[in-house]
């Protein structure tokens, strides 16, 4: 199996307009959960039609070809397993994933920037134990200072997340669209409420 079916999914909405497919492992579980696991039509048409995927859900919407009418797919499941990676890379992106989109220090969200703990101007490192994210506010606030001299203090101590519990909080930050035929594929091994 082609290794990019991992990283192919699309992150820019913009090109998910109309009809996204949710595209699941061959274990029935999203790839991602954030960013969702989507691919655009023409792609999930593609691979059904490559054998790489089954479909699983369908839109009520069509699409022709001189010699076919085709329901478009609106949940596809690899036939292969990919499995997951075990190593989370250390990216702005998964930074902001693990803190879950808020400053370390006061609690905002919205504009997030990154702030190194131990300030590399006295000898700290880049690294998931020493960065957090941080709002524009308190990350000026702080400077170049230690924790103690800026008066801060971070709401829960930096360290390096497994991929696990990334997919886990992904999972909190639902995208702006969800079929109704993709809400069992993404919800069905959450734990029940008594």
């Amino acid at each position: 199996m082609d290794g990019n079916f991992r990283t192919t999914f699309v992150r820019e909405p913009g090109v998910l307009k109309q009809h996204p497919a949710l595209v699941l492992n061959a274990d029935y579980r999203p790839l991602s959960y954030y960013p969702l696991s989507l691919w655009p039509w023409q792609e999930a048409v593609k691979a059904a039609f490559l054998d790489r995927v089954d479909i699983v859900a369908e839109y009520d919407e069509v699409v022709r070809s001189p010699s076919m009418t085709l329901r478009i797919p609106s949940v596809v499941v690899l036939r292969d397993y990919v499995k997951p990676r075990k190593r989370v890379a250390f990216t702005r992106f998964n930074l902001f994933l693990r803190d879950e989109f808020c400053c370390q220090y006061c609690g905002s969200r919205g504009d997030l920037t990154f702030d190194h703990v131990v300030p590399r101007a006295r000898g700290g490192v880049t690294s998931w134990e020493n960065v957090v994210a941080a709002c524009g506010p308190c990350n000026l606030r702080k400077g170049s200072k230690t924790l103690r001299q800026s008066g801060l203090s971070l709401m829960k101590p930096p360290r390096q997340p497994g991929a696990e519990e990334l997919r886990n909080t992904g999972r909190k930050f639902p995208p702006n669209y969800l079929h109704d035929s993709w809400v069992d594929f993404l919800y069905w091994d959450a734990e029940l409420e008594a």
